[in-house]
């Protein structure tokens, strides 16, 4: 494939991106004020609990069976270095950067978590379709298997996404010092009522000093002052200290189950789990999934609304962006340094990655295979960030602007680097 066919084939998807962007933006601006703020929320709750879910569980229930899951093994595992890669260089640039607190669980989302599902469904496809490339003369069926690898990276992207990179965005900032649980607020206050109204008859009882003495007098009393104000601030701090102490260790680890069983079963997550139970079980696929399978009207039925997933989540990205345009709090290097580990990091991460399974045996022989798994690492952040951002109701204005200027460079990113990849594959 020429240079600009490939550059063709690659920035159409991230076209049509920008162009259903413009529309969300014109639909959430003043001229049009169809997207308001309430609106994008509730549209955000659908995509969440009715529309991703839908879309997860349909690619993996058609495309998911017992021998790809033992032939593309290393598939979830290539992921899982994508977000462990990513998120270790995020953590490293919120380190360096040192941006404000609450901002710096997007920046590490943004920097781990791609869109490993919609582009790839569309540029993996388009590739073979196209005369010249390096996977082989038969298009139909390097078109199957794009589709298959695609769809299983979506999956299986949506996995992580809905568990790690939900929790970065659903963290919040929590303050450094040590405050009062919200059952001793009564006693905080009583203790500064009884330490202010003491500070004050001290005041009262104080007898009104000799014209010689009063220097002397004031000084006595502001360091009284002074001493009964920092007694009055440590106590409740000390009551606080005493009660986090108390805290055991049986205590924490309910918490910690409470919260991974609370992100477990998110509904992205369970739709997942479900989708990869009727995939891998013969005689459920057979059932729900195919032509004449006897329930095929709910297969119809979730990918009738899986398919406005794509649609909505870019709509509430253009929506969100009229947000980013106005204001923003993030420093332009914070931009720059996420485009430099997304474009350029990243994919020399994957490109050894890659070589070095295959050169052990991890991989098929299959150069499309390698392929995703190379594009997997040069991919543009997940749309489903500004969903959570919006479903959070944090760093919404922030997302707009990461998200605009990483998929404004994304059109370049992915032509070279396919390029690059295929040139590696040939």
């Amino acid at each position: 494939m020429g240079f600009l066919a490939l550059l063709l084939v690659a920035s159409m998807p991230v076209v049509q991106v920008l162009l259903i962007g413009v529309v969300g933006a014109f639909l959430a601006s003043g001229y049009s004020k169809i997207l308001t703020s309430s609106a994008l929320s509730d549209m955000n709750k659908i995509v969440f609990t009715v529309f991703t879910p839908s879309l997860m569980f349909v690619s993996l229930a058609k495309t998911v069976t017992l021998s790809d899951v033992i032939s593309w093994w290393f598939m979830p595992i290539n992921i899982g270095i994508t977000f462990m890669a990513g998120g270790t260089l995020g953590w490293i640039a919120c380190k360096i950067l040192k941006p404000p607190q609450h901002f710096r669980g997007m920046i590490i989302a943004f920097c781990s978590a791609g869109n490993l599902g919609n582009l790839l469904l569309i540029v993996v496809p388009a590739v073979c379709d196209e005369d010249g490339n390096p996977f082989g003369k038969d298009s139909s069926r390097c078109r199957s298997l794009g589709l298959s690898y695609s769809s299983l990276s979506m999956a299986l992207g949506g996995l992580y996404i809905w568990t790690h990179t939900y929790s970065l965005m659903k963290k919040r900032h929590q303050p450094d010092s040590i405050q009062c649980p919200a059952d001793s607020d009564e006693e905080c206050q009583a203790q500064k009522v009884k330490a202010n109204g003491e500070a004050a008859d001290a005041d009262e009882e104080t007898p009104l000093p000799l014209s010689a003495k009063i220097d002397e007098q004031n000084e006595e009393k502001q360091m009284r002052k002074t001493t009964d104000l920092s007694e009055m601030q440590e106590a409740p701090l000390l009551t606080c200290k005493g009660e986090v102490a108390k805290k055991g260790s049986w205590t924490n680890l309910k918490e910690t189950i409470h919260h991974v069983v609370e992100e477990l079963t998110a509904p992205a997550t369970l739709s997942a789990i479900l989708g990869f139970v009727v995939g891998l079980v013969p005689w459920l696929k057979s059932l729900v999934i195919g032509d004449n399978a006897p329930l095929k009207v709910i297969q119809d039925s979730i990918q009738l609304m899986g398919n406005g997933t794509i649609p909505c989540v870019t709509l509430i990205l253009g929506g969100n962006l009229t947000k980013g345009l106005r204001k923003s709090e993030l420093k332009r290097t914070v931009i720059i340094t996420i485009v430099c580990i997304r474009y350029v990091i990243l994919p020399l991460v994957g490109i050894a990655v890659v070589r070095a399974a295959h050169g052990v045996g991890f991989l098929p022989h299959d150069p499309l295979y390698r392929y995703v798994l190379m594009m997997q690492f040069a991919l543009p952040p997940a749309m489903t960030i500004g969903t959570m951002a919006q479903l959070f109701d944090v760093a919404q204005e922030e997302c707009s602007v990461i998200f605009l200027w990483t998929y404004l460079v994304a059109s370049i990113a992915l032509t070279t680097w396919s390029t690059v990849f295929m040139s590696i594959l040939s």
